[in-house]
């Protein structure tokens, strides 16, 4: 029987859009290039076989508050969130570290004189954390229900995403916690995209926390993964989707690819105006990604760093800046950001006597092809003296590899597009509906569409319901929580 539906790509979106669209009474067919689905969300034995690495996203904090994932309700399908009293951590030279307790006080009493200050930024966001993420996660393609958040959020972009950010804080400690934050966005400091991307998480490391999934990410990918066979679903893996040609007969397909990969499989049927908007869209630098089995627990400066499952490792907010900034522009920094991930602080099942997990990646020029490994190896140490020795297996990837493992991850960029202001909205063509394409029935459904990168489902989801409401007449979102039974099933 021919599919209603076809999901090319099993990332977070992909399986979230499949979800979606199961759940609205079609029957969809899943189609995965690698032997295993997941995308960002795998989590295999690399080097040991009890010892299991997240290939890439390990940290959950929008998988627990965006409203796809509210509905879907992880909880209930036996996805255990674990959350770490410290959200995060930047350790700077001489044993000093910022510490971003879940606790917004306890953050507040650590940072001494800055205290209010974080206070005063972090409060109302928090009170108001609902309703900021999802004004964020919405697509930004209609009129927020309130003008409140949009006005907190504009306040604190052109405090802290601008040449103003130096001076927001007088201790050196609160100014690279929260500027380690804002490199999550992946591009130039400051910059508004990445001053929104430190509110949106800053607050959450506050709030609901920044939670790692009990043994791993791929349990995420799992969850999804049964609704959809659950509700007459079937996956393809292994099957390299070269062509749109390929794909059986179907009224409708969703494309969890990057716009490089898109117009690829598209070949001639895309209009030249079309193709000509995708070969504009702009990618931001590259993750360089270093696996490690480690022998013990990372052995940091300050032992407090150790109290975190995610470590910013990138000096001073100045020595940040200047970082990020020349990633951005194509120059290889001589001590780039690093992010790393120790998962076992708060999931002890993740590690062995005398083994555990750790990863870290570090911010690159787009393509970037240098084996990272020393490099990594060399920051973590400036921190946490006598790493090295405790190594027992190290894997670097380069920028450019990680494309060939995800060709989303076009020239290394995990974020699969650069996360400027204009970009962030309207990515990956200025359109009302970004994720319906010219071609009849073909919509893109990845992080390379609104509302962009993390592991939250909502591009996916989104979507979804624009092409339930467009191909099949269905406007009414379908339920996506655990209790309702497979329609016709």
């Amino acid at each position: 029987m021919e599919p209603d539906a076809i999901v090319v790509g099993t990332g977070p979106n992909g399986l979230a859009a499949a979800v979606t669209l199961g759940r609205a009474g079609l029957k969809v067919a899943l189609y995965e290039a690698r032997t295993t689905i997941g995308g960002g969300l795998r989590t295999e034995p690399l080097f040991d076989a009890e010892i299991e690495h997240d290939i890439c996203s390990a940290v959950h904090p929008m998988a627990v508050v965006s409203p796809f994932f509210r509905q879907f309700d992880l909880a209930s399908r036996g996805v255990n969130m674990l959350y770490p009293s410290v959200s995060y951590a930047h350790p700077l030279q001489n044993g000093l570290a910022g510490l971003a307790y879940r606790d917004l006080e306890a953050t507040c009493a650590h940072l001494g004189p800055d205290g209010e200050r974080w206070r005063r930024l972090m409060q109302p966001l928090v009170n108001h954390s609902q309703e900021l993420v999802d004004f964020v996660l919405s697509g930004q393609r209609g009129l927020p229900r309130s003008l409140a958040v949009p006005a907190l959020l504009g306040s604190r972009l052109l405090a802290h995403g601008t040449a103003l950010a130096p001076h927001r804080f007088s201790t050196e400690v609160a100014r690279s916690l929260l500027t380690g934050v804002a490199a999550h966005a992946v591009g130039r400091l400051p910059s508004l995209a990445s001053g929104a991307v430190a509110m949106l998480l800053g607050h959450l490391a506050h709030a609901s926390g920044w939670p790692i999934p009990e043994g791993g990410s791929a349990r995420i990918a799992e969850a999804l993964a049964d609704d959809i066979t659950a509700h007459g679903g079937t996956f393809h893996t292994d099957h390299h989707v070269t062509s749109l040609d390929e794909l059986p007969r179907a009224k409708l397909v969703l494309l969890d690819t990057s716009p490089k990969t898109f117009t690829e499989i598209a070949g001639d049927r895309l209009p030249a105006g079309y193709r000509r908007s995708l070969a504009r869209f702009r990618y931001g630098p590259a993750a360089a990604k270093v696996d490690f089995v480690v022998s013990e627990p990372i052995p940091w400066a300050n032992p407090d760093v150790g109290q975190a499952a995610t470590v910013h490792l990138g000096g001073t907010q100045a020595e940040m800046f200047e970082a990020e900034t020349k990633a951005a522009a194509g120059i290889r920094p001589e001590e780039p950001f690093v992010l790393l991930v120790d998962p076992a602080s708060a999931d002890p099942s993740r590690a062995k006597p005398g083994r555990r997990p750790v990863w870290a990646y570090a911010h690159v020029p787009n393509g970037d092809a240098v084996d990272p490994t020393a490099m990594v190896t060399a920051c973590i140490e400036r921190y946490a003296p006598g790493f090295a020795d405790t190594v027992i297996h190290r894997r670097g990837i380069s920028g450019a590899e990680y494309q060939a493992y995800n060709p989303n991850y076009v020239g290394g960029d995990i974020g699969a597009g650069a996360m400027t202001l204009w970009q962030s909205v309207m990515r990956p063509v200025p359109r009302f509906d970004p994720y319906r394409t010219p071609l009849t029935g073909v919509y893109m459904c990845s992080a390379s569409t609104p509302p962009g990168p993390s592991v939250h489902g909502m591009s996916g989801y989104l979507a979804a319901l624009s092409a339930l409401r467009r191909e099949f007449g269905i406007r009414t979102p379908p339920h996506l929580g655990p209790r309702e039974d497979p329609p016709g099933r």
